[in-house]
């Protein structure tokens, strides 16, 4: 079965070259508004306060410009557009514009105020303003329709944008897909076209190859969805997809993302408000291919390793069972306490296969994931949670994010916790038995499975808005890309590391 299609919107309907007839864009803040209005036309100036526009965030006013017509035709005075002044807020400059290119009129438009230092996100934010929103998506006809309102770019300025946005818009893309469209067989096609895009190596573990291969907790988390029926079996089956790309002499950097299609929670079962969204639970995977494609696009050079396990967390017949143990591929025994703590075996696996099959020690290990509903009790849910075992790296992801206004936020591996993944019967839990602190355990479970001298990233992720906002659909959403994006392309831009 093919993938469902991959390719994004293109931007190249959201920009526009020439700055002829183009219509001036005026962004104010209540503390600016006074001297903006100083440097408009007096009678726009007069318009602007006869309205009272007063430049809160999301505030639009169109300022019309009077044009003479010939007086001869009966026809005379009326009105154009123009400028337009909208009101910003000023901590967030990726979503400045974001709202414009679906509420102001046709037309070409231009920032008459070029802060070379904002600039990049508010480009970003008018492209991903421009993207088609998912009712939007599917019409025939929404991918290639441009968007009326465009703004003056330079091509240079456009091209650095454009795969960014695309790739946000894959990310979105993919998350919202529902499960019947997107389930192992497609999320692992996904890596397998990826992979010919670029011409890389790809190769897949399935079903009950997995076990043999290392995968024996990929193996159990899957196994009952493709044991439902015989029609059932190739597309739900549990598999490993691996990407390789680049020259193994160069720094080996390796991205793992949690692609379960659907989560049921298992046998531990997810009550039906928990489990109306979990078509979103392979958002880590989501995440994990965009940044793929983004550095293979950017020829980075690096050896990049990409893995995404595919399953779905079905009850069944074989679904995995509490007090099940299973042996992960490092071969110590897990003990499952709880069938709904089923990424992080995936996680497990994905890690361990990374490390022991690298040509070299990994430079960077990165995974993305869905993973817990603590971290989002913790931190709501536009802050992704960073875990890592390397302060360097941390801290200069942390500067990304603030620097790319993606921001992240580090929670600790606090080290005494970990007598909560005790096992009686076996080498650890797969989760801890009280609810405290769960984002914690399940980052210190992972780390477990990867040897303190290798530098690692993990970030627990929402991949999801909860409400429709300028340029932020309701649906799913890409968090944390932009800045892992720009740590890695300026880290390894030279292919040496700053942090050994």
């Amino acid at each position: 079965m093919s993938s469902p299609a991959t390719s994004s919107p293109s931007q190249s309907g959201a920009f526009a070259t020439s700055p002829q007839s183009a219509t001036a864009l005026h962004r104010a803040t209540p503390a600016t508004l006074a001297a903006v209005l100083e440097q408009l036309p007096p009678a726009q100036a007069r318009w602007a306060r006869a309205a009272g526009f007063d430049a809160q965030p999301g505030r639009i006013l169109l300022l019309p410009g009077m044009q003479a017509e010939v007086q001869s035709e009966g026809q005379g005075e009326g009105t154009a557009l123009a400028g337009v002044l909208v009101g910003v807020d000023p901590d967030q400059p990726l979503w400045q514009l974001a709202g414009l290119p679906a509420a102001l009129p046709a037309g070409t438009y231009t920032l008459t105020d070029a802060d070379e230092a904002q600039r990049p996100h508010l480009l970003l934010g008018w492209a991903l303003g421009a993207l088609p929103s998912t009712r939007q998506a599917r019409q025939s006809d929404a991918a290639t329709a441009p968007s009326l309102a465009q703004l003056v770019a330079s091509p240079d300025e456009q091209a650095a944008v454009a795969p960014m946005a695309a790739a946000i818009g894959e990310v979105r893309r993919l998350v919202n897909l529902p499960a019947n469209q997107l389930g192992p067989e497609q999320l692992a096609q996904a890596v397998a076209d990826l992979a010919a895009r670029h011409g890389a190596r790809y190769r897949q573990w399935v079903g009950d190859e997995l076990p043999a291969a290392g995968f024996a907790l990929v193996h159990a988390v899957g196994r009952a969805a493709s044991q439902a029926s015989q029609a059932a079996q190739a597309a739900q089956a549990p598999r490993v997809a691996e990407l390789t790309w680049g020259d193994a002499a160069l720094p080996h950097v390796v991205l793992i993302g949690k692609g379960v299609c659907f989560d049921s929670g298992g046998l531990d079962l997810k009550p039906a408000a928990g489990m109306r969204w979990m078509k979103k639970d392979m958002g880590g995977a989501a995440h994990a291919l965009a940044l793929a494609d983004l550095l293979m696009q950017a020829g980075l050079p690096i050896h990049l390793k990409l893995l995404v396990p595919a399953v779905e967390n079905a009850l069944g017949a074989g679904a995995l069972r509490p007090g099940d143990i299973i042996e992960a591929g490092d071969g110590r025994r897990v003990e499952i306490e709880n069938t709904d703590a089923e990424g992080r075996l995936l996680l497990a696996d994905a890690l361990h296969h990374a490390i022991r099959s690298a040509p070299t020690p990994p430079a960077l290990l990165i995974d993305l994931a869905t993973l817990t509903g603590a971290a989002r009790t913790a931190l709501g849910p536009d802050l992704p949670a960073l875990f890592s075992n390397h302060d360097g790296w941390a801290d200069a992801l942390l500067a990304q994010g603030r620097a790319q206004a993606d921001p992240l936020w580090r929670l600790p591996l606090w080290a005494p916790y970990r007598r909560m993944l005790r096992s009686d019967q076996a080498d650890l839990l797969n989760a801890a038995s009280t609810p405290q602190g769960g984002a914690i355990t399940a980052a210190l479970f992972l780390e477990s499975f990867v040897p303190p001298e290798l530098p690692w990233l993990h970030l627990d992720l929402f991949a999801w808005n909860l409400e429709e906002r300028p340029g932020r659909p309701r649906g799913g959403e890409a968090q944390g890309l932009r800045a892992l994006y720009a740590l890695l392309s300026q880290h390894f831009a030279s292919a040496r590391s700053a942090f050994a």
